[in-house]
């Protein structure tokens, strides 16, 4: 690597293994990598092409715990631009805006309530933080609920919209001076450089018995899907690579990685029985709702086809 604005990670971000292997390697200011770049930030911002001469886009797979990991991710000065400027965050707010319609609402309160229920406390009783929080939404739906709702957020931004909104937002060293009955974590740990510490950080601010959500990017045939390599694949569509986004999706799990992590830092994995998960469905208009809420609780507890989980601190 010869790239000053880029760090090298010579371990597993996962589990600390020394031993992996590459599976794929090429060019970040060139090639298919570079286009794919392009492809992505020009809706929502821009790409910085300097920051990205003689960077490569390399991803390992440890033998230890299966985590796909980028070999070279951002430094601290990088990761602030890439999430500050090459992404607009009143771009991105926007965009965000056009897909929130009621069921996109409909979806956090069915999950909030089904976390509620499996804690078996009155929601007024509740401590949760939302860790990465964005832009407030999942913090103000428990909050509705009457739960008291904290987050964490880097962008100053989304810090003060929060505030504005009544969240209550504490810094990463404040952590450990609370007792939270859950923490959640959506769509955030495949952007963290260091997961296995941030999940023990984490731990140390829940309450013995309180849960950690986690959910991921799933893209269970991930090892064909690299085979194939079709960066131009649209997210959501069979070939997508948008599990392992360059720059940003810089860890790829599955269930044995959190497992493996789980254990180092004293959590198990529990599952939300499906009474719960079945009891407190909120959108069932039409067929395809019906089954997409009938199947999803299958996929996470039976089938386990979802990088969606829950750890609980023993």
């Amino acid at each position: 690597m010869s790239n000053q604005w880029f760090v090298e990670r010579k371990k597993c971000p996962a589990c600390a293994s020394t031993e992996f292997k590459t599976i794929y390697q090429n060019a970040c200011d060139k090639g298919p990598v570079n286009q794919y770049l392009h492809d992505f930030y020009s809706t929502q911002g821009n790409v910085e092409e300097e920051y990205l001469i003689g960077a490569e886009y390399a991803l390992y797979k440890c033998i230890n715990c299966n985590l796909i990991f980028q070999r070279d991710i951002p430094n601290d000065f990088l990761m602030e631009r890439l999430y500050e400027h090459w992404l607009d965050p009143k771009k991105v707010f926007e965009l965000n805006k056009k897909v929130e319609d009621l069921s996109y609402y409909a979806k956090y309160a069915q999950e909030v309530m089904r976390i509620i229920a499996f804690l078996d406390k009155e929601p007024s009783s509740l401590k949760i933080l939302d860790f990465g929080m964005g832009w407030a939404k999942w913090a103000l739906m428990v909050k509705a609920f009457g739960v008291d709702s904290y987050g964490m957020e880097l962008s100053q931004e989304r810090i003060q919209h929060a505030k504005e909104n009544g969240i209550k937002v504490i810094s990463w060293d404040e952590v450990s001076q609370h007792q939270f009955d859950m923490i959640n974590t959506e769509q955030v740990f495949e952007h963290i450089p260091h997961p296995l510490e941030t999940l023990r950080h984490l731990s140390g601010g829940l309450k013995k018995g309180g849960i950690i959500k986690i959910s991921v990017p799933t893209a269970n045939d991930i090892e064909r899907r690299l085979k194939v390599m079709d960066w131009k694949a649209p997210k959501g569509s069979a070939n997508s690579l948008n599990a392992v986004a360059p720059l940003e999706h810089i860890n790829y799990f599955c269930h044995q990685t959190f497992n493996v992590m789980a254990n180092k830092v004293g959590l198990e994995i529990v599952q939300i029985p499906l009474r719960i998960q079945y009891q407190f469905i909120t959108d069932v208009r039409g067929l395809k709702k019906k089954l997409k809420n009938f199947v999803f609780p299958i996929f996470i507890n039976i089938l386990k086809k979802r990088n969606y989980v829950f750890l609980r601190k023993k």
